[in-house]
C-alpha cells in the first residue's frame, strides 16, 4: 500500500514554476546518466507534472517524469488527460516522456530505477511537523547517488514559494522565491515554508531571525525602488551577505525573486 494520506490535492497551471526552474540548475537533472525526476503528489491533475517535464527538458532533452498519487482516482485522472496530450489536444509535446502510477512516500518505480530528483509540493504541509524526518529519509532513500529531494509549498498561484533540498547527507538548504512587483515584505514567505519550519517561526528560533533580518534588509532598501523592485531585492541579499548569512547562489537566481541560503543558518534549535 501507498505511504501516506491523501492531500488536498489543489493543483493550478504555472503553480509551480518557481520551484521548475530552480529544478534545472540542478546538476544531477543536467548530467544524471538515468534523468528520471519524480513528481509526488501531484494533485488532481496531471499539469504539473507535464509543466515539470516541459521546462526540464530544455535543459535536459531526454527528462522523465513519473508522476506519483496516492489517490487512484487522481492517477486516472492524469492518465486520461495524458491520453489527449498523446492525440495533440493540448499545448504540451504529444511525446512528452511523463507517466503516472499510484505511490506515496515509498516512491515505487519501476525496473529497479532510482530517480535523480524528487519533487514533494504541497504534500507534507498537510502533516504534523513531527511526520517530516521520516518522510524526508524514506524519499531520499529511493534516490540514486547524487540525488536530490525538493520540498516545499507554495501559495495558490505561485507567487510565494519556499524549499528545502535534501540529499542523502541530510538538509542542505533552504530557497525562498517571491513575486517581487508589489512586494510590501519578503518576511511574507513565513506563511509558505516548508513543513519543517513554519512552526518555527518564534522568538528564539533562527528561521525568525532570517525572516526578521530579511524584513530590515528590504525596509533599508527603500530607497532602490525607484529602479525597480529587483534593484531593491538585489541591496536586500547584498545587506543579508554583509550581515553574514550564508547566502547562496549567483546574481542570476536573485534576480528571480530568489533567495537560497544554507539549512544549517536556519535549521530548528
Amino acid at each position: 500500500m501507498p505511504i501516506g494520506t491523501i492531500t488536498r490535492g489543489t493543483t493550478n497551471t504555472n503553480r509551480l514554476r518557481r520551484v521548475d526552474r530552480f529544478m534545472q540548475t540542478l546538476p544531477v537533472v543536467r548530467s544524471s546518466v538515468d534523468p528520471l525526476v519524480v513528481d509526488l503528489g501531484y494533485g488532481a491533475s496531471a499539469v504539473t507534472s507535464l509543466e515539470l517535464q516541459s521546462r526540464l527538458r530544455k535543459v535536459r532533452p531526454d527528462v522523465e517524469v513519473l508522476g506519483l498519487e496516492i489517490d487512484k482516482d487522481r492517477v486516472r485522472t492524469a492518465t486520461e488527460q495524458l491520453d489527449a496530450v498523446r492525440r495533440g489536444e493540448t499545448s504540451f509535446a504529444s511525446d512528452a516522456a511523463v507517466s503516472f502510477a499510484r505511490g506515496g512516500f515509498e516512491v515505487p518505480v519501476r525496473d529497479g530505477r532510482r530517480p535523480a530528483a524528487i519533487r514533494a509540493f504541497n504534500v507534507l504541509r498537510q502533516y504534523d511537523e513531527s511526520a517530516v524526518a521520516d518522510a524526508w529519509r524514506l524519499m531520499v532513500s529511493r534516490l540514486q547517488p547524487g540525488g536530490v529531494l525538493v520540498e516545499g509549498t507554495c501559495d495558490e498561484i505561485g507567487r510565494i514559494s519556499s524549499w528545502a533540498t535534501v540529499t542523502a547527507d541530510g538538509p542542505q538548504s533552504l530557497t525562498m522565491s517571491l513575486r517581487l512587483k508589489k512586494l510590501e515584505r519578503p518576511s511574507i514567505v513565513a506563511e509558505r515554508l516548508p513543513k519543517a519550519l513554519i512552526h518555527r517561526n518564534v522568538a528564539g528560533e533562527r528561521i525568525a531571525d532570517l525572516m526578521t533580518e530579511l524584513d530590515r534588509q528590504w525596509q533599508y532598501s527603500a530607497p532602490l525602488a525607484a529602479y525597480g523592485p529587483v534593484q531593491r531585492w538585489l541591496a536586500t541579499v547584498d545587506g543579508l551577505i554583509t550581515a553574514g548569512w550564508p547566502v547562496l547562489g549567483t546574481g542570476a537566481r536573485w534576480r528571480l525573486g530568489e533567495l537560497t541560503v544554507a539549512w544549517d543558518s536556519v535549521a530548528p534549535s
